[in-house]
């Protein structure tokens, strides 16, 4: 049995639905941003619940245009994740400013309790991350930040879909961002990001900066740069937000599937808790693995095509070195990073397919003898 990680030529391979809309785009010439763009962002504001939608042509240039937006800019600090992905602290860097990294909790999202050591006379902002498709603490973070000043941009590039008290993800700060990368909740057929605000004055600076500061086609008020987001990934974007909700239905019933199939391996396998007040969007299924590495090449040679988000912490790649963090300085990412695999759990998997996943974990590590309580097990998590 197979079991891919990668499930867009199963989304997007028969591109028929999108095809009308493609030849209205054609008709009109309206190329550059225009109707389908706008049309989208209204869309895409209502379902998050937020005033405004600003998009742009991939998620780290809305982190950027929402970094730059809060006039984060040289000599300033942003404190982030430093489990994060590297457009996070990308984008802190393209705005001048300085990455300080926190550790990460056992749900592999920013532990806020290691906010205020971090925080100097240099600190602007707060940039917590909706890592997975799960949240952190955020109201926590929210309280932190007005303790000591900062704003809160929200990284949920990763996170469309995703709750905390009813509250979307990405809508609690002063800013949020998001991405539609391939692998994302909500995807388009190449790049396309969006930036939120409730903020007018706000919104109207970025609707200007990222089309070159241009208020018309012939004047500007300021220098900008082409962020825009092109209509033909806005009519990809507005179709396939109309499915997220069943989407991420799905992957959270392939999650508690495998939920209670690993932890019936408390000895070999850490299975991240869920608070009852979060619904996870599930961008990504993981858990920490005793002898990750070996089981992970098993795995790869039973047909499942696990990955690793990320085996380097970011405060350990080569591009962090003139922060001059080291080894220890942050130990539960640095022990996440050793043992965890990132499972298939999209919602093209079956509950089949996830049967086959816990199978061949738990022959790993009982051998054959250890397949009897299976179907129990499996039983429970659907």
């Amino acid at each position: 049995m197979k079991v891919p990680f990668n499930y867009l030529p199963q989304q997007f391979g028969d591109a028929t639905p999108y095809l009308e809309e493609w030849r209205k785009l054609a008709a009109s010439g309206e190329f550059t941003l225009g109707p389908f763009v706008e049309s989208f962002e209204a869309k895409f504001a209502s379902y998050v619940g937020a005033r405004h939608c600003i998009s742009t042509n991939n998620g780290t240039d809305a982190l950027i245009l929402a970094l730059k937006a809060a006039g984060i800019g040289a000599g300033d600090e942003v404190i982030t994740v430093v489990n994060t992905f590297y457009a996070t602290v990308g984008a802190i860097v393209a705005v001048g400013a300085k990455p300080v990294f926190v550790d990460c909790d056992e749900r592999f999202q920013m532990d806020a309790e290691k906010i205020s050591p971090a925080v100097t006379p240099k600190t602007r902002a707060i940039l917590p991350v909706h890592w997975a498709g799960a949240s952190p603490d955020v109201n926590r973070i929210l309280d932190l930040a007005e303790a000591h000043g900062l704003a809160v941009i929200e990284d949920a590039c990763p996170a469309v879909g995703a709750y905390v008290d009813g509250k979307h993800a990405g809508t609690f700060g002063k800013l949020g961002a998001f991405s539609m990368h391939p692998l994302k909740p909500l995807n388009v057929m190449g790049d396309g990001g969006m930036t939120v605000t409730d903020d007018d004055a706000l919104a109207d600076w970025m609707r200007k900066y990222r089309n070159h500061g241009m208020t018309d086609r012939d004047h500007i008020d300021f220098w900008g740069v082409n962020m825009r987001l092109q209509p033909f990934q806005a009519i990809v974007g507005s179709r396939v937000l109309d499915t997220v909700a069943d989407l991420v239905r799905l992957r959270n019933r392939n999650a508690r599937q495998l939920d209670a199939g690993l932890r019936q391996l408390p000895e070999f396998v850490t299975v991240a808790e869920r608070p009852a007040r979060h619904v996870e969007a599930q961008q990504l299924y993981m858990a920490c693995f005793k002898r990750r590495d070996q089981l992970l090449q098993f795995l790869i040679g039973r047909g499942i095509e696990a990955k690793v988000h990320y085996p380097v912490p970011l405060h350990l790649q080569k591009a962090a070195a003139a922060l001059g963090y080291k080894r220890g300085d942050f130990p539960v990412a640095e022990r996440q990073a050793e043992h965890l695999i990132t499972l298939p759990a999209h919602q093209f998997i079956t509950a089949e397919q996830i049967d086959y996943i816990l199978e061949n974990i738990r022959e790993f590590y009982l051998g054959t003898q250890g397949l009897g309580k299976l179907e129990e097990t499996i039983t429970v998590g659907r």
